[in-house]
């Protein structure tokens, strides 16, 4: 059973793709960290933005900080 709660903040770790090694506090040990960068489109219209997206899983095996999150190169 997980034992932290949406107010408590936790240290957690990046592990892969393009934010390995990035540590950052979470609260309420979600599933799962969306990590985006900005891209350079060429010739779209005025507001439209581009961002490539990453994905990182929790890693439901470590129980105490800093939690893992692995990169998930299979999501779209």
């Amino acid at each position: 059973m997980e034992t932290a709660d949406a107010t408590s903040w936790e240290t957690a770790v990046l592990t892969g793709g393009l934010a390995d090694g990035v540590e950052m506090k979470v609260a309420g040990r979600p599933w799962v960290i969306q990590v985006t960068q900005p891209c350079a489109p060429d010739g779209v219209p005025d507001g439209v933005r581009v961002e490539a997206v990453y994905v990182y899983r929790r890693d439901v095996r470590v129980k105490s900080q800093p939690l893992r999150y692995g990169f998930d190169a299979a999501s779209p």
